[in-house]
């Protein structure tokens, strides 16, 4: 069922080398390296599409997301058994996020339907208005573009061919170019197929939806450059994410880059809180912490808590839940490396206590825990650095002071949390203002990991969590990442676009 190749426009295109899958278990395949000149290809057809897509009905669309959605689920045994073998994650992992992937396609087809999406603004024409007239106008958003899209490691289908990203720029009237992710090539394809079939059945044009698989680096600089792109949504690594920001914004003319890069989402835990339930506490963030191997990136890898009985018991609840994790496995080698490089740097920065934890080999991962003074945690900036897997630190502070000064320092982050009780509103009143310039997110007695796909969910925050603090990347209001408004003035009725 898999051919290996890429699909641009309708058709699927061999290349002249190839690389293999790195499965987890069963067996690896064979997929089509990308190019430049596939990428070209590629662009250059979702521009055609363009010009009959972005101006299409917003039913018209909706129709097509449900379609897909309808071709993917038609296709789920097929991805439940290649992406369990790509990426080792277990059947039902891919099951919920398929329910997640196809949900989101819904949403959006609901979201344009409803129409708010379009912020649309009216001012009457005043021409007798002194000292001079008010000419007619009218504003409306209107669709970028085509969009290039980078698949995600962690996410084979929320966030990757037909994950939010795509899902917001189809919504929005924008083909889409996916850069499959090398993870998980062969889950890539059958997503791809399902929406090839969807974009066939309604007889659409094939350009607007394309995907390039693997390839070098040229491919990812090429994508982000060619002058017919005209935004990018990334999920994945700072380094990575960094880089091709710098390239979008060396472009002769320059893009929006939607980076979702990555955060440690501290949890802030009060003593109030702590006083009647740090056992409990200790155990939940130990479940959210190692949940997937830890490859969320809102997987809450710091704990601020005061030094005292009760940091005691929420460590060694947190330690006893962790030691019965059993060791899990990681994403890709190339994860699991990472990982480890992560683990030996925390260790080697001689501010921290190792509390638990031992290297594994392969793409197999197990719990670290340390914990640091919040002195040694202030002075030491790379202990705020992400290490991706089921990694925690706990921070211990002597007042509530110093936690509002690790609130000040940290960097940008896609959540924060705060833990408390009644008798903590007024310390958690303080630290709020603090934490809601740092994070897209802020939580109350709660664990971080796991997104809800909706309209009020913001995923992103200030700089280095994302590189667009105003935009989310899960959500309804995703969609306003490939959009921009438009006014017109004095423009007859029957020229405007349909939704004006």
């Amino acid at each position: 069922m898999l051919t290996g190749k890429h699909l641009i426009a309708g058709e699927w295109v061999s290349g002249e080398t190839t690389f293999s899958s790195e499965t987890a278990h069963g067996p690896s395949h064979a997929f089509a390296a990308g190019t430049p000149q596939h990428v070209d290809a590629a662009v250059e057809a979702a521009e055609d599409a363009f010009i009959s897509f972005g101006w299409s009905s917003r039913q018209d669309r909706a129709t097509l997301l449900r379609r897909i959605a309808d071709e993917i689920d038609a296709r789920g045994d097929q991805i439940t058994e290649v992406g369990t073998q790509e990426t080792g994650l277990p059947a039902a992992r891919l099951e919920g996020e398929r329910g997640r992937t196809t949900g989101q396609l819904r949403l959006f087809a609901d979201h344009i339907e409803q129409g708010d999406y379009l912020d649309r603004r009216h001012d009457d024409a005043l021409p007798d208005r002194a000292p001079l007239p008010r000419p007619e106008l009218r504003m409306i958003q209107r669709p970028l573009g085509p969009v290039a899209v980078f698949g995600a490691s962690n996410f084979p289908l929320a966030f990757s061919t037909a994950g939010g990203d795509t899902a917001a720029a189809l919504a929005a009237g924008c083909p889409v170019v996916v850069k499959g992710h090398s993870a998980h090539p062969g889950t890539g394809e059958i997503v791809a197929q399902a929406i090839d079939a969807a974009i066939k059945a309604l007889g659409l044009h094939p350009g607007i939806f394309s995907l390039v698989q693997g390839g070098k680096r040229d491919v990812g600089t090429r994508l982000v450059q060619h002058p017919l792109i005209r935004a990018v949504g990334f999920t994945g690594s700072l380094g990575g994410g960094r880089a091709l920001f710098d390239l979008c914004a060396q472009r002769d003319e320059p893009i929006p880059f939607f980076g979702e890069l990555g955060s440690v989402n501290p949890m802030f835990l009060l003593p109030a809180a702590m006083a009647n339930r740090a056992e409990a506490l200790g155990a939940g963030w130990a479940a959210s912490l190692s949940m997937g191997a830890g490859q969320f990136c809102t997987n809450p890898g710091i704990a601020v808590v005061l030094d005292n009985e009760h940091a005691a018991t929420f460590q060694q609840a947190a330690l006893t839940a962790l030691g019965e994790v059993d060791t899990q496995t990681m994403l890709t080698a190339g994860i699991a490396d990472a990982y480890r490089v992560g683990t030996a740097r925390i260790e080697n920065s001689g501010t921290v206590e190792k509390l638990m934890g031992q290297p594994c080999a392969g793409r197999n991962a197990a719990p670290y825990l340390y914990a640091v003074s919040a002195e040694d945690w202030l002075n030491t900036p790379h202990l705020q650095e992400e290490v991706f897997g089921p990694l925690g630190i706990i921070v211990r502070a002597k007042d509530i002071a110093q936690m509002q000064d690790i609130a000040r320092q940290i960097e940008g982050q896609l959540t924060c949390t705060l833990h408390f009780d009644a008798d903590d509103k007024a310390s958690a009143a303080q630290l709020l203002p603090l934490l809601e310039r740092k994070a897209g997110r802020i939580l109350a007695n709660g664990f971080p990991t796991g997104v809800e796909v909706c309209d009020s969910m913001v995923h992103g925050g200030p700089y280095p969590a994302s590189t667009n603090f105003g935009a989310t990347s899960v959500g309804t209001l995703s969609i306003r990442r490939f959009l921009r408004p438009v006014c017109y003035q004095n423009i007859a009725a029957d020229l405007l676009p349909e939704e004006v």
